[in-house]
């Protein structure tokens, strides 16, 4: 991984303890595009020098083909990570199969998903370096006992005339994870997509809509239930695309259930 010092910055320290503190109070964080911005260049200032060559990788990924609804509205890539407790350094671990339980997923459940590995190149940019170093800052320090599992996905969810793009088709749902970052990379041609959060007997808490790249929502995966809307195409002679990074976190100590 590169390396990504924080600055000695009391403003940087108040903002992430902003972040952590509404997530320990309400269990779930719409931060808008502008604050994670400053979040990531607080950490460094170079973390988005890259951004537009990671917003373009999100069109070398592969067909996700263990679709059980027979769509194929969804692409993706994978990588599994990890990071000692309390830190903020993550590495790459060997490649692995996604795995979900019923439990979680009753409709792409229950058997070893095998997903093409996000690229190094991508894994090695600033951008996805300071998303993972600000992930491991916000969920490690709200369980700085633990050691983690992660999990990082590259989704792209398409839409045409003949049908509308899900990116949660699984429906209103947990991941059987500890803590969930989704953040919007980019959106084309698309409406609706908004994501909404709901308590454990599935009352609806908010409703919010990833909109501008860098966009982000986090959820604490225990406590709350989540979900997006279908999306839709407009010009029907272009692309419908919505690309989203989500990166999972699980404490060691649990069963392997992870994302989406």
């Amino acid at each position: 991984m590169l390396q990504t010092p924080y600055r000695d910055d009391k403003q940087a320290y108040s903002d992430l303890e902003q972040v952590r503190m509404q997530m320990a109070q309400k269990n779930f964080c719409f931060i808008p595009a502008e604050q994670v911005r400053s979040l990531l260049q607080q950490q460094q200032a170079s973390a988005l020098q890259d951004w537009s060559t990671f917003q373009n990788s999100w069109s070398d990924l592969a067909l996700d083909t263990y679709m059980a609804d027979q769509g194929s509205y969804r692409k993706r890539k994978h990588a599994t990570l990890s990071a000692p407790a309390a830190s903020r350094l993550w590495q790459k671990e060997a490649h692995q199969p996604h795995y979900q339980s019923l439990t979680y997923n009753n409709l792409n459940g229950g058997i070893a998903r095998h997903y093409a590995p996000i690229s190094d190149a991508v894994m090695q940019s600033h951008s996805m370096n300071n998303l993972l170093t600000l992930a491991c800052d916000i969920f490690g320090q709200l369980m700085p006992e633990h050691a983690w599992h992660i999990e990082a996905h590259q989704f792209r969810i398409e839409a045409n005339a003949e049908q509308a793009g899900l990116p949660t088709p699984e429906g209103v749902h947990r991941d059987g994870v500890n803590f969930v970052m989704m953040l919007m990379v980019q959106r084309a041609n698309m409406v609706n997509g908004a994501t909404t959060i709901y308590d454990l007997n599935k009352n609806r808490l908010d409703q919010f809509v990833l909109t501008n790249p860098l966009d982000m929502a986090l959820v604490n995966d225990e406590q709350v239930f989540h979900g997006v809307t279908p999306i839709m195409q407009l010009d029907s002679d272009r692309l419908a695309a919505r690309d989203v990074l989500v990166i999972t976190f699980r404490r060691k100590t649990q069963s392997p259930t992870t994302a989406d």
